[in-house]
């Protein structure tokens, strides 16, 4: 329809242009002595648009012409942008299907064209560390920093990713420290520094930032949980035989962590070794009256209180709701050695032995009778317990 309508409009003017020209007398005189030239107005007009429009596309022509090279030389320059975007996302590709060296070689392709040249030298750096390729990583981040106006923060934690890949904890830490003097707290921050600061041993810093990444849900509760206990239980490690440095570790701790049977069968030996029995032992009554843990009510009969009849009676009350437990009776023996009650403790590591056989029993009961002076049957269990040790 449209071009219906712009036909119907060139008829309309041609006709109208037409009448116009049947009506027009009047013509042009050139003169150029001793030349004259007449001619009709409307073939004058028609000669000047004629000639407007041969110079008009001769000039385009000229124009186009002269442009040629450029045009080329933009052409030929999108073209090598577009192929190194095309390098540089099939680098990406090769990288996370696991071909390193593939990667490495179209990052190294895309670089010199393509419009974030940053990017393709950090997958390279990293493509390159993946084939265990030090100095073509060191070179890459090199190139790298030729980029840190746009790049610096993503550069940086590169190199402490790989860093702590490679175990280089001091540096690592250094690089984080700068990372978080510019503001850069996020979450993978924390957990970079999370493996830096185990790596470095400081335990105190692992458990402050496994509670911190638990609060912001980037731990889950069983993640966090391991992480918080082996810190404290190195804290504790360290503090080993030094019970003010104990006792300040332990106060330190979250209630909730103090009550956990399974850290507190690991913990508690230490307060034990620093001489802080008392402690030891209250903090294992409290917790087995709420959950029962053999392995604490075996340390229990380590545990020397003030008040050794009530320890016993506590343990007494214990047997009646776990008679089988072997690890309590062992216990109980452990306590009536120390109160010199010689047949109840032979009677308790008997009855722990025929519920399970341990090395423990066996030598206490060896202990008990050279005590006695039953020499036979102290060598029996020594030779008892000699052949569980092995």
């Amino acid at each position: 329809m449209k071009l219906i309508l712009w036909i119907l409009g060139l008829f309309t003017l041609a006709v109208g242009l037409a009448l116009l020209a049947s009506y027009n007398d009047a013509y042009a005189l050139f003169v150029w002595s001793p030349y004259r030239v007449q001619i009709s107005i409307n073939l004058l007009a028609l000669l000047t648009v004629a000639v407007f429009a041969g110079l008009y596309a001769l000039t385009r022509a000229v124009a186009h012409t002269l442009a040629l090279p450029a045009a080329v030389a933009a052409f030929r320059r999108e073209r090598r942008l577009t192929n190194a975007a095309h390098a540089l996302c099939d680098s990406a590709r090769l990288f996370y299907e696991g071909r390193f060296g593939q990667a490495l070689r179209q990052a190294e392709k895309s670089y010199p064209d393509v419009a974030y040249p940053g990017i393709a030298a950090l997958l390279a750096a990293r493509a390159a560390h993946a084939m265990h390729n030090a100095d073509t990583r060191s070179r890459w981040l090199n190139e790298a920093s030729k980029h840190d106006k746009e790049l610096r923060y993503a550069r940086l934690m590169l190199e402490a990713e790989l860093a702590t890949a490679d175990r280089r904890y001091e540096d690592a830490a250094q690089i984080l420290e700068v990372l978080r003097s510019h503001g850069q707290r996020h979450i993978a921050t924390l957990r970079l520094s999370l493996q830096v600061e185990q790596g470095r041993g400081r335990w105190d810093e692992v458990a402050r930032l496994a509670r911190q990444l638990r609060k912001y849900s980037a731990l889950s509760p069983d993640q966090a949980a391991p992480l918080i206990r082996r810190a404290a239980i190195e804290q504790l490690r360290e503090a080993e035989g030094d019970l003010p440095g104990l006792q300040r570790v332990w106060q330190s701790l979250p209630t909730a962590d103090r009550s956990d049977p399974g850290f507190l069968a690991r913990a508690v030996p230490y307060l034990i070794g620093a001489g802080d029995e008392e402690l030891a032992h209250t903090v294992i009554e409290e917790t087995l009256k709420e959950n029962w843990e053999s392995d604490l009510a075996a340390l229990y009969g380590r545990c020397k209180s003030k008040d050794l009849r009530a320890q016993l009676a506590a343990a007494e009350s214990w047997l009646r709701e776990h008679p089988d437990d072997a690890s309590l009776l062992l216990t109980l023996g452990r306590l009536c050695l120390r109160g010199q009650l010689w047949g109840k403790a032979q009677s308790y590591f008997e009855a722990s032995l025929s519920i399970a056989p341990s090395r423990s029993a066996h030598l206490e009961l060896a202990r008990l009778a050279e005590n006695l002076e039953q020499t036979e049957q102290a060598n029996m269990h020594y030779k008892e317990a000699a052949a569980l040790g092995a």
